[in-house]
């Protein structure tokens, strides 16, 4: 069983947002291009935001937004609370809120930069680095979750997450090598990777020979 020492020696993105599910329940639904608000009467052009000024904050750069990386980075900073007081349930819960943001945001970060291919290429490049960022977040709220299952013996749920990291990151990766030890610790897997090197054979030469 994994104690909440080695949880945290393993390390959490230290990195605060309302329930996940909740949250999402304030989200605007999708809708058309030309499904645009009409100002409100008596209002004019002058009087609206000025979106390229600063100091006009857009609502998902702020600390409130749960769409957003400091929106994932405050549940797992949540989950890391948790852990440290043995709340695994709940470190369990804001682990997985979590993840759904990260993978969330990471889809649409691809989606975004897909768009942009072959029309603007400062674009395309900006939004794939995002969605391999948020990606790499994600697996790591998804290891974290993998080691919380350990210390609730429950390596049943533990191993597909495991899994999931290692096809999302490459066994060749460091968090990649560390899912996979985790699978060869539960005994799913026999082999340990990477391999120990074998013994090199001492030279029995004397210098100078």
């Amino acid at each position: 069983m994994v104690s909440s020492g080695i949880l945290r020696r393993l390390g959490f993105i230290g990195l605060v947002c309302f329930p996940f599910t909740a949250a999402l329940a304030l989200l605007p639904s999708a809708q058309a291009q030309d499904d645009v608000p009409a100002l409100p009467e008596g209002a004019t052009e002058e009087m609206q935001p000025d979106l390229t000024d600063p100091n006009n904050l857009r609502p998902l750069t702020q600390d409130g937004s749960i769409l957003s990386l400091q929106g994932g980075q405050r549940l797992m900073a949540e989950a890391s609370s948790a852990i440290d007081a043995q709340n695994y349930p709940m470190a369990a819960k804001k682990l997985q809120e979590a993840r759904q943001v990260f993978n969330q945001l990471s889809n649409f970060y691809q989606q975004l930069a897909s768009s942009f291919s072959g029309i603007d290429n400062r674009i395309f490049d900006a939004q794939r680095q995002k969605a391999i960022e948020t990606a790499e977040m994600r697996d790591e709220a998804t290891y974290q979750l993998a080691l919380v299952h350990r210390a609730q013996s429950q390596p049943e749920l533990a191993v597909p997450l495991l899994i999931q990291i290692i096809r999302s990151q490459n066994p060749t990766r460091e968090l990649g090598k560390k899912a996979y030890q985790q699978l060869f610790e539960l005994g799913f897997v026999d082999a340990p990777y990477p391999r120990p090197r074998e013994s090199q054979p001492t030279s029995s030469a004397t210098p100078g020979s």
